[in-house]
């Protein structure tokens, strides 16, 4: 079979990424299953065998876990000072980005990968920091732990029990130039820790009752090691220029608000890279999109971030009915698996409504849809009324005030002409449903209707100018607020 020759982009595609690598620096990441395996004693030594090959080598930063071993191989290597910083009354040290820059050396080791900075740093995170040395043209060694890796967060979470808020985006770890796994026995991490050689002697038994159990670590390692196949498998595709869908599937989550959102964004990057295939996550934008909180809002960007960040492609879509809309984007869209959130609210027992994942199974009958379950909060839709819906500004006040005034203008006009009281009574419903349809939200229709009652009943009806209590009235009242209730609920609609 002729090989087929790369078009005239793909040929400039090509040498611009050989032109930009020639240019940046390497990253080489050493990666363990936990603290304590050697990673920073490994990346050590590997800086001294630079140096005897005739590196400049410093050190941008090194974290000291008074360990006599890793501590006996900063000697011979040139170390530039950390930046020290205030924070609540404690000094903090982090790795002087300029300093290292000025010093242009070939390699920089920078330890712990996922770091948070402190406040006052350029970057909010470490691995920002290593970006700009890479630009610079700087190679750097650094350490990561699996637990630090963005889409294993969840599966590591549900392991140990531990969620951990420094973390890398999974295209800084699959983007290094090397990744050179440091694994020791499980055994042999239990028995250094017994020892003492990686935590102090508190630290280390609060270690070994909750994280560092022999079957934690054990997963963990299991995870490293595949998760490193995973990448030399992405390494190799992806030099050969496969397609996206390599393996005929494509995969998609639907982006929103809900706090479950980002485990079911990690959960499909896992399974896009375990089936190499495409990888899609979707946003249906619905007239209700206005009416989402700030922090709604807030959780909303962060999800398009994370899905960004795992390798995802982005696409919006537009309409009332999500379901309706992500079936017919998944079968336009050759979309062969769907994977969702668990509906974390109450379903109504006295509305047979059907949910989403009912919805698409008849909308999409051939996609296979997987349900992911999360020990996230309740998250509570809106309800049918809401604290919007019950605030009464001086204008809406007004707004009623004046209808109510020109329907009873109007109703006296009706008395003197002899109409019937029927009549009257229509003018103050349509004031009513006036009052509804002109003023946003459902307190003031229903005070609407009250004082119509009320005012029918002391100028219209024997004895005049004052108030009975005619058994009709009730009836009269509950018309009306019926009236203004579902007369505001239209409006409310149609306003959306």
């Amino acid at each position: 079979m002729e090989k087929r020759r790369p078009s005239s982009e793909e040929l400039l595609e090509i040498i611009q990424r050989e032109q930009k690598e020639m240019h940046n620096g390497k990253l080489k990441i050493f990666f363990g299953y936990a603290a304590g395996v050697g990673k920073t004693y490994a990346m050590l030594e590997a800086a001294h065998e630079a140096k005897k090959s005739g590196k400049d080598v410093v050190v941008g930063y090194v974290e000291r876990h008074t360990r006599p071993d890793t501590l006996a191989l900063l000697n011979g290597l040139e170390e530039i000072p950390n930046k020290e910083i205030s924070y609540h009354g404690m000094a903090l040290k982090e790795m002087d980005l300029d300093a290292v820059l000025e010093r242009k050396p070939e390699l920089v080791l920078v330890d712990e990968l996922a770091h948070n900075n402190a406040a006052g740093c350029r970057h909010l995170k470490r691995y920002q920091d290593v970006e700009e040395l890479l630009r610079a043209g700087i190679d750097v060694y650094s350490t990561v732990n699996v637990q630090h890796l963005e889409s294993l967060h969840d599966l590591v979470a549900s392991i140990t029990g531990i969620s951990v808020k420094e973390r890398i985006p999974d295209d800084v770890f699959d983007s290094a130039a090397q990744v050179e796994v440091v694994d020791i026995e499980p055994d042999d991490l239990i028995l250094r820790l017994h020892e003492g050689k990686v935590y102090k002697e508190n630290q280390a038994k609060r270690a070994l009752n909750h994280f560092f159990t022999k079957e934690n670590l054990a997963a963990l390692r299991e995870i490293a090691l595949r998760r490193t196949a995973d990448r030399l498998n992405r390494t190799a595709k992806k030099e050969k220029k496969e397609s996206a869908a390599r393996a005929g599937e494509h995969i998609l989550i639907c982006l929103s608000p809900a706090p479950s959102n980002k485990k079911v964004i990690r959960t499909a990057a896992r399974m896009a890279e375990a089936f190499h295939s495409g990888f899609t996550a979707l946003y249906v934008e619905t007239s209700k999109k206005a009416e989402i909180s700030e922090e709604s809002a807030k959780r909303l960007k962060e999800n398009f971030r994370l899905a960004e960040q795992l390798g995802a492609q982005i696409a919006t879509v537009y309409g009332e009915d999500p379901a309706v809309q992500i079936a017919e984007y998944a079968k336009v869209s050759g979309v062969t698996k769907i994977v969702m959130g668990r509906t974390n609210h109450r379903q109504s027992t006295l509305v047979g409504k059907k949910n989403m994942v009912d919805r698409l199974t008849e909308l999409a009958a051939n996609i296979d849809i997987y349900i992911i379950p999360d020990q996230q909060p309740l998250f509570r839709k809106k309800m049918f009324f809401s604290m919007e819906d019950t605030v009464i500004t001086t204008k809406d006040l007004l707004k009623t005030f004046l209808i109510l005034v020109c329907a009873s203008g109007i109703g006296m006009i009706f008395f003197q002409f002899g109409l019937r009281e029927a009549n009257i009574i229509m003018i103050y419903i349509l004031g009513v449903l006036l009052s509804s349809i002109a003023i946003r939200g459902y307190l003031c229709g229903i005070l609407s209707s009250i004082c119509s009652v009320v005012i029918f009943n002391y100028l219209f009806t024997e004895p005049r100018f004052s108030f009975s209590a005619d058994p009709d009235y009730p009836i009269t009242f509950f018309i009306m607020l019926l009236t203004s209730v579902l007369s505001s609920t239209l409006a409310t609609r149609v306003q959306r």
